[in-house]
C-alpha cells in the first residue's frame, strides 16, 4: 500500500525519482497514465492488471466506459525504474497534469498519484475544510 506525500523534482530529461520507501512495490515495473482530478497515476503492474480487468468488464456500449478507456489507455506508458529508482514521466502526462520542474507524489493505496504542486495545494486546501471533507465522504459508508 502506497502512503505519504513526497516532493521531488523532474530533471531536464523528464526523469522522476520514486521515494525509496515506495520503490519495492515497483520492482517489476508499472504503468503511468492519466488519472482523475487532473493528476497522473503510477500503478504497479499487478494493480494495473486488476484495474484493466475491471475496465474491460464494463460494457463498451456505455459512453462512460468508453471515456474511461480512452483516459486510461490513451495516455498509458510502461515504466521500469532505473538503478537510481527513476523513471521517465512522458511529456504528454507532464502536460496533462501541469507538472513542470516539481511534482508531488501522493500515496493513494494501490497507486501513486503525481500532482503539480499548485493543483495539489488547491485540492489539499479544499479537503482541509471539515465541512468539505465530510460532504465529499458522505455516502461512502465510512
Amino acid at each position: 500500500m502506497f502512503t505519504g506525500e513526497y516532493r521531488h523534482t523532474v530533471d531536464d530529461k523528464g526523469r522522476l525519482a520514486v521515494p525509496t520507501r515506495l520503490r519495492a512495490q515497483l520492482a517489476e515495473g508499472g504503468q503511468v497514465s492519466a488519472w482523475m482530478d487532473g493528476c497522473a497515476a503510477l500503478h504497479p503492474n499487478d494493480e494495473w492488471e486488476k484495474l484493466t480487468a475491471q475496465v474491460e468488464a464494463l460494457p463498451f456500449t456505455d459512453d462512460r466506459s468508453r471515456k474511461l478507456r480512452r483516459l486510461l489507455y490513451g495516455a498509458a506508458f510502461e515504466v521500469k525504474l532505473d538503478r537510481q529508482g527513476r523513471f521517465v514521466l512522458p511529456q504528454k502526462l507532464r502536460d496533462l497534469a501541469r507538472i513542470e520542474a516539481e511534482v508531488v507524489l501522493v500515496g493513494a493505496g494501490n497507486r501513486i498519484e503525481l500532482w503539480s504542486p499548485e493543483r495539489w495545494s488547491e485540492f489539499s486546501e479544499q479537503m482541509d475544510q471539515p465541512e468539505a471533507l465530510a460532504e465529499s465522504l458522505q455516502g461512502l459508508g465510512i
